[in-house]
């Protein structure tokens, strides 16, 4: 099994969930986050004062596939996430040991 975190653009979210549910992904846990890459940050103007935005907001998702399932998500992801802008997000691919579904004891494959 393979772990897949993604952290995108906010507006690009229900786009990435949509194609990601049409490939047979079940489930995935999004949080808001803010971070920093090469974007590392902006300035902004509100109200005639100017500020640093040093902190860039993002979705992440975390997903849970098979590992032979692992390469199609990554390849969905970077197609429809992708505007061809700086801070289009990182995507990053980690073994998982073992998983357990808490309702029925079910593990692994089966608890995905």
């Amino acid at each position: 099994m393979k772990l897949i975190i993604a952290a995108i653009k906010p507006f690009k979210l229900e786009e990435v969930r949509e194609a990601l549910t049409a490939i047979g992904v079940r489930g995935m846990m999004v949080t808001e986050i803010k971070g920093f890459g090469s974007q590392s940050g902006h300035t902004e103007i509100y109200r005639g004062a100017e500020y640093a935005v040093n902190f860039v907001p993002k979705v992440k998702l975390e997903i849970v596939v098979g590992a032979s399932m692992a390469d199609q998500v990554v390849e969905t992801i970077l197609s429809t996430a992708k505007t061809d802008k700086i801070g289009d997000g990182k995507i990053f691919v980690l073994d998982v040991e073992s998983a357990v579904r808490v309702r029925t004891g079910e593990t692994n494959d089966d608890a995905i």
